[in-house]
């Protein structure tokens, strides 16, 4: 087991909340990071059916039964147990009280919003980072990847992505969304969600997916947020400036883990990737998902937008920072080309806020150019870094 990078954000945070909540996808080792970076607190799973029928007839004997801090597991299954933490904090006075854990984004927040705002810390734990799963040993070839994702799981144990991707699906997303949302036809959900994973970088059209997947522009807005909740799919939103630019106002669509949103295509094995039409999208759905564990391991907001005008020009990502904007291009030959800056100089020409510009591709070296760096997948982190330094604005202004 490997300490993971928002542990020390974690175990601080601890320190000056009543409570800190972790949310995430199942399966992003929410339980294992928690435990590990607190083992002498006692440990509840509301999962268990005894334990959630305990905690909802009785939550004080429940709450008592715990002594004086606790790690509570899937608290969002019994939501009204937050509203007596709220008045054990309260009457304790102390910080360091309870580490909460939830699967399911919206229903929990809205919940802690009205019980323990102000008295929780907020993080999100995705599955593994780049550097994560360098750590555990996976193989770093950008197909496989792309092919097997960042789940922990499947990474530590070894396990056959296509296999245990799809047991996933089953086991626990498809269980969580009848559940949310209600839905009776899985067929036509399974349909929606696979095109979604075919649509992995482009603008969200409810129109067209409701369409193809036969069902109407209603419920394919409700079908995206069930899939919003339970971690499955994110929505990159556009940024938006005072320009004299017409830009596009429809969010750009990723999966949380690209090895899911390989599976959902059809993808069964490495070879695969290489020679697949997507495989381009998918690779920019990596880079875009690990910007954000970047963001999300230092308890931070997510600072992220895309850029593209109604002619067409674009940049893949917009990582905002309190010196400026840093701009990305994402391509995922593995051989750096002189075109790959033609659009990231074009975009700079118009946003005055980008302060520095980078390319992120699928070879195995960086660059630093003249003002722009180049660099893998694995080196996106020094990348954004950078960007949250002064270095590259000094650069830029010639200082």
């Amino acid at each position: 087991m490997i300490e993971r990078e928002i542990t020390p954000v974690l175990t601080s945070l601890f320190r000056q909340y009543p409570f800190v909540t972790v949310t995430g996808p199942r399966q992003s080792g929410k339980t294992t990071l928690c435990r590990a970076a607190f083992p002498n607190l006692n440990y509840v799973n509301l999962e268990a059916p005894d334990q959630r029928d305990f905690a909802e007839s009785d939550p004080r004997g429940f709450l008592a039964q715990l002594g004086e801090g606790a790690i509570i597991d899937e608290v969002q299954h019994v939501p009204a147990l937050l509203s007596y933490l709220q008045v054990l904090a309260d009457e304790s006075g102390r910080n360091g009280l309870f580490i909460l854990t939830g699967s399911e984004q919206f229903r929990l927040s809205d919940a802690i919003n009205q019980s323990l705002a102000g008295r929780t810390a907020l993080l999100r734990l995705l599955p593994f980072s780049m550097a994560e799963r360098q750590r555990i040993g996976a193989s770093e070839a950008i197909d496989d990847i792309l092919y097997s994702g960042f789940y922990p799981r499947i990474l530590d144990q070894g396990l056959e992505p296509h296999q245990a991707l799809g047991d996933y699906l089953e086991t626990y997303v498809e269980r969580d969304v009848r559940r949310l949302g209600g839905i009776r036809n899985l067929s036509s959900f399974r349909r929606f969600v696979r095109l979604c994973a075919g649509r992995v970088g482009q603008l969200v059209n409810l129109s067209s997916l409701g369409s193809d997947a036969g069902i109407s522009h209603t419920t394919a807005r409700e079908w995206l947020t069930v899939l919003e909740t339970s971690y499955v799919i994110f929505q990159l939103q556009p940024f938006f400036a005072n320009i004299r630019k017409r830009l596009v106002r429809a969010p750009k669509l990723y999966f949380y883990d690209v090895g899911l949103a390989s599976y959902l295509i059809g993808i069964e094995n490495t070879r695969q990737i290489a020679t697949h039409p997507l495989r381009g999208p998918l690779f920019e759905n990596a880079v875009v998902a690990e910007a954000l564990k970047h963001r999300l391991n230092r308890g931070l907001r997510p600072n992220l937008s895309f850029f593209r005008d109604s002619r067409g020009l674009e940049c893949d990502l917009f990582y905002e920072t309190g010196q400026g904007i840093g701009a990305i291009e994402v391509k995922s030959g593995a051989t750096i080309a002189s075109d790959y800056f033609r659009s990231l100089d074009q975009v700079a020409e118009i946003v005055p806020q980008v302060s520095a510009k980078a390319v992120i591709y699928g070879g195995d070296s960086g660059q630093s150019r003249s003002d722009s760096e180049v660099a893998p997948l694995s080196g996106l982190a020094r990348v954004l870094e950078g960007f949250e330094s002064n270095k590259h604005i000094s650069e830029r202004r010639g200082n």
